[in-house]
């Protein structure tokens, strides 16, 4: 058997990608469609995990296109998710043996860690304190759903 030119794990991948791009500039227009922050980290988490530079880069990529959007600081969601992943989640998941306790607080954290996140950032470099608002209880809830089924 010959084995195809096209690997079509990429190309699927780069159609996910495209598709993202899409829904960020849909979700800046209408704000019932949440950013999925805490997808993409668990995104992030999993190309971590299997060590797969290909998929670290097009969610990396995919976390450039949000900050864009939202008019975070430039690889501020890739410094923050690094952080995240490396120092908080292994905390806890040694403490909780509940997956969906673990799914919920990395929701939360993804969201409300972020925010204080930017806080701090904003503070260090003389920048306006960022806002947040009622969508963020919506989208927690929105995107728990959608990281359940992951």
């Amino acid at each position: 058997m010959q084995r195809s030119i096209f690997n079509k794990s990429f190309i699927t991948t780069f159609f996910y990608v495209v598709i993202f791009f899409i829904y960020t500039a849909l979700s800046g227009i209408y704000l019932f469609l949440p950013p999925l922050l805490a997808v993409l980290f668990i995104l992030f988490a999993k190309a971590l995990k299997k060590q797969d530079t290909l998929y670290i880069f097009l969610v990396a990529f995919c976390l450039v296109i949000f900050e864009s959007q939202n008019g975070y600081m430039l690889f501020s969601t890739i410094i923050y998710f690094s952080l995240m992943y490396k120092y908080i989640m292994p905390k806890i998941v040694q403490n909780s043996s509940c997956s969906s306790c673990i799914k919920i607080a990395t929701v939360i954290l993804v969201y409300v860690g972020f925010f204080i996140f930017n806080s701090i950032l904003s503070n260090i470099f003389l920048l306006p304190m960022p806002s947040i608002n009622y969508y963020v209880i919506y989208y927690i809830i929105i995107e728990f759903l959608i990281v359940s089924l992951l």
